[in-house]
């Protein structure tokens, strides 16, 4: 099995390790997913997937227990207005899945940031693409390989 997010990290020469979970659709959250792979929860990060007022869609990878200051937000990509992209334009913009959602390989590029918190840790996990998968890599690879900024959102 073999995922965009994969892909591209293998195209990139990245070194990643791939990490199982079991997972259901009761409890797709990160912070479950995390309990779930018997995972520290500040190395696992959620991606959340946002949209201005202007219709621009923005990531965010974030640690699984941290919620985004929506003002901060703002003040990053330069918007009035921003928001949670519905659940039901989730997979037509990004080509994944609630609970499978990774910041990389999405069916656009967007403007993608990272908490900053990711350069405290030697490595990080993020979704692989498919439930019940991480990814293991360093948070430089993440961000060099998704175009990802360091940022203070949370």
């Amino acid at each position: 099995m073999k995922t965009n997010a994969m892909r591209i990290l293998e195209s990139e020469k990245v070194e990643y390790e791939l990490c199982q979970y079991n997972w259901d659709e009761e409890h797709l959250d990160a912070i479950h997913a995390a309990k779930e792979a018997n995972l520290e929860l500040e190395k696992v990060f959620k991606t959340i997937v946002m949209r201005n007022s202007e219709n621009h869609i923005f990531v965010f990878c974030l640690p699984a227990e941290f919620s985004i200051s929506m003002k901060k937000a703002r003040e990053l990509t330069h918007s009035k207005d921003i928001e949670l992209l519905p659940l039901n334009e989730l997979q037509k913009n990004t080509g994944y899945i609630r609970g499978g959602c990774s910041p990389l390989g999405m069916i656009k590029k967007y403007p993608t940031f990272i908490e900053e918190t990711a350069l405290l840790e030697d490595y990080i996990y993020v979704s692989a693409g498919q439930r019940g998968y991480f990814l293991k890599l360093k948070s430089e690879d993440l961000a060099r390989c998704s175009g990802a900024t360091f940022a203070d959102f949370s």
